[in-house]
């Protein structure tokens, strides 16, 4: 696995929204499901709101793999759980979820940012070819 380049970072990071596509557990791909993401240092990461019950983050369980498309970009990627015992990394991506977003009513930002969506956290990781 490797690092987001800058550009990639910086595209999806802006971007609006995210589809995220996961994989099957024949390897094929799900339907793309449409999400907010958001960058917080050189990661990027997106939230269920439907926390774990969640179909789409139910989904990402099976192969922990899938794609994403965002700002142009589209990527192969693991999905690894967000540490749920890092409470500071939870209050920096809660802090850029507000930001990012905040045109929206708080009661939709909320959605995003309340403790059962946090336990579905997923950081989204490059997987390239060696």
């Amino acid at each position: 696995m490797s690092d987001w380049t800058g550009d990639e970072l910086a595209a999806i990071g802006d971007a609006e929204e995210l589809d995220l596509a996961s994989r099957r557990t024949d390897g094929t791909l799900r339907r793309p499901v449409t999400m907010w993401v958001v960058r917080v240092g050189q990661s990027l990461y997106v939230r269920c709101m439907n926390g774990q019950t969640g179909a789409w983050y139910r989904g990402t369980r099976t192969r922990r793999q899938g794609r994403v498309t965002a700002g142009g970009v589209e990527a192969d990627v693991a999905f690894t759980d967000a540490d749920p015992a890092d409470s500071g990394l939870h209050e920096r991506i809660d802090e850029v979820y507000r930001a990012k977003y905040r045109r929206y009513s708080a009661n939709i930002v909320g959605s995003v940012v309340n403790p059962g969506a946090r336990a579905a956290t997923i950081e989204l990781v490059p997987e390239r070819p060696s």
